[in-house]
């Protein structure tokens, strides 16, 4: 079989995929542990999570339930979506930001170690700093 002949991942399953591993990495999961959890291999987990492997219903409903979060978690911002009213451009943009930043290494490491502080007045007032520190944000 040529390059040309095999085929690519649809749109929607990477996705999915990549809301998956957003999801499993936020709460600090790894792969073989939501593998075990599922009763599959960890190298099953790294295929939906690339959209190689399309997930069943059955089994997006059992990887919400272990992640904690909706079924629908996985098609938010999915591509071919009708905008949502009241969004904008502006808006849309900033979301991706906001989730590709929430996936990355730093922006995991932050928010977990965030969500740790259990004074509302602390929290606060790293958000005051972190908004001092950045050359972007005047309020």
């Amino acid at each position: 079989m040529t390059e040309d002949n095999k085929k690519k991942p649809n749109p929607i399953d990477i996705h999915v995929g990549s809301r998956i591993r957003l999801r499993r990495n936020m709460l600090g999961m790894s792969q073989e542990k939501l593998g075990e959890n599922l009763g599959i291999t960890f190298q099953q987990i790294q295929k939906y999570e690339k959209g190689t492997n399309r997930v069943g219903a059955s089994r997006l409903q059992a990887i919400a339930s272990i992640l904690g979060v909706p079924v629908a978690f996985f098609f938010e911002d999915a591509p071919g979506q009708e905008p949502v009213a009241g969004r904008g451009f502006a808006e849309d943009a900033s979301m991706a930001f906001a989730v590709e930043f929430c996936g990355s290494p730093e922006g995991l490491q932050l928010n977990r170690a965030f969500v740790k502080i259990a004074d509302a007045k602390v929290r606060r007032r790293i958000i005051d700093l972190v908004k001092s520190l950045s050359a972007d944000d005047p309020d």
